[in-house]
């Protein structure tokens, strides 16, 4: 079991430092090619940026393969079975078609086509749910015909909730690191108490992922210098998708008796990855309830939310790898612990986070104005004195005629709505400007 676990310790180094190193070279190739995310009323950034950055994601997996096949530990988790191959070819597929969509912009449908043929080299490979463990009912085998389907929307579900959720500087990539490590946390669990062999590939899998989002979150975490583009989201979405159907879709071993989370494996991915499933299928609903198409962007997802609360955009990614974290531990300490109540402690920290998104001192309920070449909020700053042509502040500027939403002179202005100012962090300051549309990029 050790060997094991040092071996997986390699293969996520090896991706970590190939993803660190070539993401910049990735970045240069991106200028070079014209392959950039060029700003317009949807996007959050101001300056063209270098989308490929799933291109090092992409060699740091086949990199710590390769390296994988050179440890013994892990010779019969690549040489037991074909599903080594399923992985990187479903892999090739989805880097090749996206990266065409970053570079050419593809339509849906044929995205779409991508994700079903990735599942199928997976389905054909034998990379794919044998049994789900439903709670309480027993071992449900999937029938031949059935199967597939299944591996289908399992590996559609989770490259979408990947790439929609990358909608902010470093928060696909940080929410990948820390469902990777919480999902091979639990893998290693499962090996320890028999329910998972040792030869598994989806420990493996998941050492790879992780590591292939720590090294590009350190070009990618706000401001970004370069984005992973729809390769390298749904790139990580694959992973997860192979990795989960790898473990929880291969044991049938019954109830443990330590914790309800071991009666149900397949339920761990869900938990861990709530955030972004929960958004992709949300999205999706809200999009056919409104009658638009169900690949037309919005703005209406999670992280769209925490930034019209007032919150920077930096904070509202922490926020988020805190909920990701607090969802693991969620399931992770009472895994380890065999005490259920164990969740306690992590349900109100989240509610606790909850409630900050919501009630913080730079929710911009009150809104922000300008007063004197300084941002303060409504109610900060000395009352105006309304006269019959307009209003004039303490200091003498007027507004314009009976408006109190533009005011002239220093460049004073207030907005009754939303918040006027550059984007900081700081608790109670200014967020994104109204000019810069918070839109999702995807």
């Amino acid at each position: 079991m050790a060997g094991v676990l040092l071996a997986d310790g390699v293969v996520f180094l090896v991706a970590f430092l190939v993803t660190w190193f070539l993401t910049p070279v990735a970045a240069a190739v991106a200028k070079r090619t014209g392959a950039l995310a060029i700003p317009n009323e949807r996007s959050l950034h101001t300056e063209p940026t270098p989308y490929l950055g799933g291109a090092a994601m992409y060699a740091g997996l086949i990199a710590a393969f390769l390296v994988a096949v050179l440890l013994p530990p892990l010779r019969d988790a690549i040489f037991g079975g074909p599903a080594v191959l399923g992985v990187l070819g479903a892999a090739t597929v989805i880097f090749a078609v996206m990266t065409l969509d970053d570079m050419r912009d593809i339509s849906p449908p044929a995205k779409l086509a991508g994700m079903v043929l990735a599942a199928g080299i997976l389905y054909l490979l034998n990379v794919t749910m044998v049994h789900i463990r439903v709670p309480f009912l027993g071992v449900l085998a999937l029938s031949p015909d059935l199967a597939p389907l299944v591996t289908a929307a399992w590996v559609i579900l989770f490259c979408n909730a990947m790439n929609l959720i990358d909608g902010l500087d470093g928060l696909a990539a940080g929410v990948a690191a820390i469902a990777a490590a919480a999902m091979f946390v639990f893998a290693v669990r499962l090996q320890s108490v028999g329910f998972l062999e040792l030869e598994s590939l989806g420990p493996v899998i998941l050492a790879a992922a992780c590591g292939m989002a720590l090294g590009f979150l350190r070009w990618n975490f706000h401001p970004a210098k370069i984005y992973m583009g729809d390769a390298g989201a749904m790139l990580l979405g694959l992973l997860f998708a192979a990795s989960t159907m790898l473990i929880g879709g291969r044991i049938t071993a019954s109830y443990s008796g330590q914790t309800f989370f071991f009666f149900a494996p397949m339920l761990i991915p869900l938990i861990i990855l709530a955030i972004p499933l929960a958004d992709v299928l949300i999205s999706f609903l809200r999009r056919i309830a409104s009658g638009q198409s169900w690949h037309v962007a919005d703005r209406a997802h999670l992280h769209h939310r925490l930034l019209d609360l007032g919150h920077g955009e930096r904070r509202a990614v922490l926020m988020i790898y805190a909920w990701t974290a607090l969802l693991a531990l969620t399931v992770l300490v009472p895994a380890f612990t065999g005490r259920g109540n164990a969740v306690v402690p992590f349900a109100l920290a989240g509610l606790a986070l909850f409630l900050f998104a919501v009630f913080h001192p730079g929710n911009p309920k009150r809104p922000v104005i300008v007063w004197r070449g300084k941002h303060v909020r409504a109610g900060e700053a000395p009352e105006p004195h309304w006269q019959s042509g307009g209003i004039t502040d303490p200091g003498g500027a007027m507004t314009s005629a009976g408006d109190p939403n533009v005011a002239h002179g220093a460049p004073d202005e207030v907005r009754r709505e939303g918040i006027a100012g550059p984007d900081v962090d700081a608790v109670g300051e200014a967020a994104v400007p109204d000019f810069a549309p918070r839109v999702p990029t995807h």
